[in-house]
């Protein structure tokens, strides 16, 4: 998690600026969106228990699923709307190339981030391996302990989950030990974890942008994640917009990059 005001206003160049106005980006209260929205994280936080998590872990951790290329896998994406996103009614496919493009503005010189930017949402191809979506896409959150009240929608949507009413999971730490760090938390199963073995564990509760829930299992403040993938996120979240790119023209340039760091087909 960042800490509080990572995400302000910043005059550095480098950082991204938001389409429009921050106030409006992930508003879970209202929008025309919104009841898609509610009824998907509806879902997931009704199923997604511990066992769950761990049984989805161990049907994919085998990457056995089928071969293609980064950019086959992208090309899928057309065919996804995000209904968990409050902010976005198209393909995520075009979102991908709004954030590397974020990026590539901010940090041209930084050609590896720029596939970053692209790649981000990749595991979201689990819906169309024929996942649901509540399963894959939409806000990671920790399984195994008390909802934090940092989770969207944490007061109205846990209620059928056996999980809450587990004394072994339901209490502050629950199936942890304070301080054990958060790579040893399991997260709620989806497109994150799956695109890189938890690559976003850093951002258990993505979190709003900025949020931190201070009172759960936690490495001592010496911890913290990795700076690139904060910056990623502020690029996913303030690229978010109805102009959408001209894939056409940005595809060479992004092939090129699967090209060099991630070429041929790769093991789902």
């Amino acid at each position: 998690p960042c800490s509080p005001g990572a995400f302000h206003q910043d005059p550095n160049p480098n950082e991204p600026q938001a389409s429009k106005d921050k106030a409006e980006l992930r508003n879970y209260t209202e929008g025309k969106l919104l009841d898609r929205v509610y009824n998907t994280y509806l879902q997931m936080h009704t199923y997604q228990t511990v066992d769950f998590v761990r049984r989805k872990s161990a049907e994919y951790r085998g990457c056995s699923l089928r071969r293609m290329s980064a950019m086959q896998a992208l090309e899928l994406l057309d065919q996804l709307v995000d209904e968990s996103d409050p902010d976005v009614d198209f393909p995520n496919s075009l979102h991908a190339y709004q954030t590397a493009e974020g990026i590539r503005r901010a940090h041209p010189d930084k050609d590896w981030f720029h596939l970053v930017g692209l790649l981000h949402d990749l595991g979201k191809v689990l819906v169309l391996f024929g996942e649901p979506q509540w399963a894959v896409v939409g806000d990671t959150f920790p399984v195994g302990c008390k909802v934090q009240k940092s989770v969207v929608f944490h007061d109205s949507t846990f209620h059928n989950n056996p999980d809450i009413r587990d004394p072994r999971y339901n209490t502050e730490c629950g199936m942890y030990q304070p301080h054990c760090g958060l790579e040893n938390v399991l997260m709620s199963w989806g497109h994150d974890g799956e695109r890189g073995g938890h690559t976003e564990t850093q951002n258990p509760l993505h979190g709003g942008a900025g949020g931190e829930d201070r009172s759960r299992p936690r490495r001592p403040p010496t911890y913290r994640p990795r700076r690139p993938l904060r910056v990623r996120g502020k690029f996913d979240l303030y690229t978010k917009q109805e102009d959408l790119p001209d894939v056409r023209e940005l595809q060479g340039y992004y092939q090129a990059l699967i090209d060099k760091y991630c070429p041929g087909e790769l093991c789902w």
